[in-house]
């Protein structure tokens, strides 16, 4: 008996399905059926139902796959006691990160300087709305993310503030705002509205902000893109309400005009769970990111 054979039939079993477990595994499906049906052989007895579309356990399989699931938590921590004892990580983490986070952030740079750090560790990157990240973070399938901030931190969740920037008006360069160095909130009850997708930090931010000034905000555009906001702007479509650090970053296509009365900032932070990450490298990635993300105030 192997530990593969096992780590394969718990695969299938908890995805009920071989080609889940393939590719959660990352190996061709029949090498998956394979060295299950070598398990099973070497038991003699069938662990799996194979008779309709989704697979079952057998009535050996359930009393068998708490076993096998034990068997290869205990190799697990055997493994990750050696590698604290010798101070090696391993392991995957998996990192989640809002579009929008502008020049303020160097993700990139972070994550290759940890890599170097701990290139023991596989590391794995998804992008999606603030809304999502949380509820990715809260079921455990990622370990960090950083997300848009727009209040106290959520049940669960630990926040950890890295960015804070004004949001401005990027308006098209012969837009009528385009004369004006700012623009009070209220003056744009009026306008056609570009701004990110519902979900995101700096979207709840903006409607919360327009609520406080009295009007509800005309979204003409939105989009997951914020360069793609900057872009719709300078082409005369409407004002986008970016990132100060976006809106530098687009001046050729569009003029910034700073938003007061009242201004309104967008904020990025680290996210984790409060009860701590599901692996150490999880915990190194953490621990690596606070170290090199000085917090913002």
């Amino acid at each position: 008996m192997e530990l593969r054979q096992l780590e394969y039939f718990v695969t299938v079993a908890e995805l009920a399905s071989f080609t889940k477990a393939a590719e959660a595994l990352h190996v061709a499906q029949p090498g998956v059926s394979a060295q299950v049906r070598k398990l099973e052989r070497e038991l003699g007895q069938d662990l799996l139902d194979r008779s309709s579309r989704t697979v079952r356990l057998t009535p050996v399989g359930v009393s068998v796959l708490p076993h096998a699931q034990a068997a290869l938590a205990a190799v697990a921590a055997v493994r990750q006691t050696v590698d604290e004892l010798s101070g090696l990580v391993r392991g995957r983490v998996t990192i989640g990160t809002v579009i929008s986070m502008g020049k303020s952030l160097d993700l990139p740079g972070l994550l290759a300087s940890f890599h170097e750090a701990h290139s023991g560790v596989e590391i794995g990157l998804i992008e999606d709305t603030s809304e999502h990240l949380l509820d990715a973070l809260h079921s455990g399938r990622i370990d960090l993310a950083v997300i848009g901030r727009t209040g106290g931190a959520p049940p669960g969740i630990t926040l950890y503030d890295i960015v804070d920037e004004p949001l401005v008006a990027a308006v098209g360069h012969r837009d009528p705002l385009a004369g004006r160095e700012r623009v009070g909130l209220a003056e744009l009850a009026d306008r056609a509205l570009i701004c990110l997708t519902r979900g995101t930090g700096l979207r709840s931010v903006i409607e919360a902000a327009c609520a406080r000034a009295g009007f509800r905000p005309h979204i003409a555009f939105e989009a997951a893109d914020p360069h793609v906001l900057a872009q719709l702007a300078g082409r005369g479509l409407g004002v986008a309400l970016i990132p100060i650090s976006l809106a530098r970053a687009n001046e050729a296509e569009v003029h910034l005009v700073e938003i007061d009365r009242p201004s309104i900032h967008g904020s990025l932070a680290l996210g984790w769970r409060t009860d701590g990450p599901t692996s150490p490298a999880g915990a190194a990635l953490i621990a690596h990111a606070r170290a090199r993300l000085p917090e913002s105030r």
